[in-house]
């Protein structure tokens, strides 16, 4: 069983970006999780909670894992789960 949980953020614009695709220092809206219920779940108790902000940060040697921070915590997640997690760009004013 997978956890498809999914937000509707006001004025995210959807860019089909995943995690491991957004470049080093910005930061989007996520936007679901495409990950197993048990391992969603774990996440989002970390933070990783639709229509929360999430910044790309840095990355270990050889770019796996890497860095984001979310909720005030940074967290490393492989390239594997980050590719699962979907994220939202906000429209610059």
């Amino acid at each position: 069983m997978q956890a498809d949980v999914k937000s509707d953020a006001p004025g995210a614009v959807a860019t089909g970006l995943t995690l491991a695709e957004l470049p080093f220092g910005f930061e989007a809206v996520l936007d679901r999780l495409d990950l197993p219920e048990d391992v969603a779940r774990r996440l989002m108790e970390l933070g990783f909670v639709p229509g929360h902000a999430v910044a790309a940060a840095h990355s270990a040697p050889g770019g796996d894992p890497r860095v984001f921070r979310v909720d005030g915590s940074e967290i490393a997640l492989r390239r594997e789960t980050a590719a699962r997690i979907h994220v939202r760009t906000s429209p610059r004013p």
